[in-house]
């Protein structure tokens, strides 16, 4: 779910538009109920005051033949005598609506008596409108009989709303009053809650706003609600990734100025050199194109090295087999291999490995290319990649001197091992970061025959892409 707005807001809404939402769904029903009953109670009241109508009427004649006499008691409107702004009507009549007393402009009554009326008496409520008002009306059927005479009558009594409807608004008004203080009260709620919900987050933004430029140190974890412990540990990872992305520009800066600081003078002095004339322009040119050479390598390793903390960040990454690509570099170092007359063997099998084609061509590049350069004349060099249910490994057994004791605990740190393999010392180091980002380890062994030094042996193992995550 997005949201760019307030927290507060968005909880606010999120809680208060259901709320109101219900209590407008309550009050619609309450006013229906409500009305419902205040209906029932003064339909009571219309009935005892058409009853009480009803009780005075007197009859001459039978049947059709019948004349009704009706005197009104005052007691029959004296129910809605507190009232002012009620008005109550009546009209008596006999069947054939003919008026016998009351008003004679309230309409006759044509309807009919339910099947199953509320009460026990022929009575019969509805809604009409009057001298442009609207009103209720009772319709009692009320049979008359007397010594002389025997007819039905028909007593309606109507009575204006507004007593009805006054009642009703204020039950609503009084409920409606109650629920926006519960409304106001639950919004109270949220907002303080709110308000202390997200102080350790306004703490943790101003922590990272004091914080001088630079320091990624990991933020504190400790005393912090459990909801944001996640985001914590997310964004001291992300700290960490930076720091180390920062540490790996600043090595490389600072080993690209001080490594190629010595070959730039070495070349400027060769130029000087030649340009007095202290050596032969063969000669000079000759010196000049190895230290170019030197150069050229040693720029194109540290770039490699930067290279692989590149590839290292990208997350869409491809199974690539590391048969092929060991296959493909061996085959561009194959004119080396002829011009030191050395046996080569190589023996793969497919290894699929989670990782960048680049990385598995340079990490075999420089194995391949190290054990060439190491390799005497006419010796062996035997190069494997075999693999078994999770890991795939590349072996490259070559037949040099060798690694001495006392390089081989700094042998993969960059520019160390330059003088004993006569070169930049940055293979291997490139070589540990390639196994490092694809999850992999990497062992140098110097092998012996007959207490004498018969070669190293390196091995790569890396996890095949079934296997990793």
């Amino acid at each position: 779910m997005k949201f760019a707005g307030s927290l507060r807001s968005f909880l606010l809404a999120g809680i208060l538009l259901p709320v109101g939402i219900v209590v407008a769904v309550n009050a619609a029903s309450l006013y229906r109920k409500t009305l419902a009953a205040v209906n029932t109670a003064y339909d009571r009241t219309l009935l005892a005051s058409a009853k009480s109508i009803g009780e005075q009427l007197a009859v001459t004649g039978y049947d059709e033949a019948a004349v009704l006499r009706a005197t009104v008691p005052y007691s029959a409107l004296e129910a809605f005598e507190a009232d002012v702004q009620t008005r109550m009507y009546y009209r008596v009549s006999n069947l054939h609506g003919q008026l016998v007393s009351g008003f004679a402009d309230l309409p006759f009554w044509h309807g009919t008596i339910p099947p199953q009326p509320p009460y026990a008496a022929l009575v019969n409520f509805y809604d009409t409108e009057y001298r442009d008002m609207q009103v209720r009306v009772a319709v009692l059927l009320q049979p008359v009989a007397s010594p002389g005479g025997r007819a039905m009558a028909v007593i309606q009594v109507a009575e204006t709303l507004e007593l009805r409807r006054k009642l009703t608004r204020r039950i609503l008004i009084d409920f409606l009053w109650q629920q926006a203080a519960l409304v106001a009260v639950i919004g109270l709620v949220v907002v303080v809650v709110v308000q202390g919900a997200t102080r350790p987050v306004r703490r943790l933004s101003q922590e990272l706003q004091a914080r001088p430029e630079g320091d990624l140190t990991p933020l504190p974890a400790a005393g912090a609600p459990r909801e944001l412990v996640p985001l914590l540990d997310a964004t001291n990872e992300v700290m960490a990734r930076l720091a180390h992305m920062l540490d790996n520009q600043k090595r490389f800066i600072r080993d690209t100025s001080h490594q190629l600081r010595t070959p730039l003078a070495v070349l400027k002095a060769q130029v000087q050199s030649a340009l007095r004339g202290d050596v032969e322009p063969r000669q000079a040119l000759g010196e000049i194109r190895e230290t170019v050479d030197r150069a050229t390598v040693l720029a194109n390793q540290m770039l490699s090295l930067a290279k692989v903390e590149q590839l290292r960040q990208q997350a869409d990454v491809q199974a690539n087999d590391l048969s092929e690509a060991v296959r493909a570099v061996a085959l561009d170092l194959a004119p080396l291999v002829a011009d030191k007359d050395i046996e080569f063997d190589i023996e793969t099998v497919p290894a699929p490995v989670l990782a960048h084609e680049w990385m598995l061509r340079e990490l075999s590049r420089n194995l391949l290319h190290n054990a060439i350069k190491h390799t005497p004349p006419g010796g062996t060099l035997s190069v494997r990649v075999h693999a078994d249910t999770r890991t795939g490994a590349l072996v490259v057994s070559d037949s040099g001197p060798g690694i001495p004791a006392e390089l081989q605990a700094r042998l993969y740190q960059p520019f160390s091992a330059g003088d004993v393999r006569s070169g930049s010392g940055l293979g291997l180091a490139i070589c540990q970061e390639i196994v490092r980002a694809l999850g992999g380890t990497i062992e140098l062994e110097n092998r012996e025959k007959d207490s004498r030094a018969a070669g190293l042996t390196a091995t790569v193992r890396l996890p095949l892409a079934e296997n990793v995550g």
